[in-house]
């Protein structure tokens, strides 16, 4: 019976990008082999398959200092409206749209989201100070997800 060699380096890089980008799951293939890595409210989940069933293989999510505070329930959440990536600037060489620390006016866009070729303005609900911008350039984001904290 054959067994795929599972290469733990490259389920802890693929672990860290789910970290790093707040994706759910990550799958790799190649050949007859295949590494997943899902998320779920317990830590993270890696499922190695291959020609042969293999084991699916926990991997030890790090603990936090606190308990984690669900920014999408924050009072002065903004919450993407939609499936896409998250733009902070116009253009890669032009200065982000707002910084943290700014304050912001009611309807001031604060980031674009593109989704099916198409950038959508993600403006602010209500004028304030832009206390946490949640996102980076270039992140993937789900419908719902916390992206900034207007306070």
């Amino acid at each position: 019976m054959s067994r795929m060699l599972v290469d733990a380096d490259a389920i802890r890089a693929l672990a860290d990008i789910l970290t790093e980008t707040g994706l759910t799951e990550i799958e790799v293939a190649e050949k007859d082999s295949r590494i997943r890595v899902a998320r779920n409210a317990g830590g993270q989940v890696v499922h190695a398959v291959g020609a042969a069933p293999v084991a699916a293989a926990p991997v030890a999510a790090p603990a936090p200092a606190a308990a984690p505070v669900d920014a999408a329930s924050h009072p002065g959440a903004v919450n993407s409206p939609m499936v896409g990536i998250a733009y902070l600037a116009p253009d890669p060489s032009a200065p982000p749209f707002v910084q943290e620390g700014q304050a912001v006016a009611a309807g001031q866009t604060l980031m674009l989201i593109e989704a099916m070729k198409t950038f959508n303005q993600i403006k602010a609900p209500r004028g304030g100070t832009l206390k946490r911008i949640l996102v980076s350039s270039g992140d993937p984001v789900e419908f719902g997800e916390a992206l900034a904290i207007i306070e």
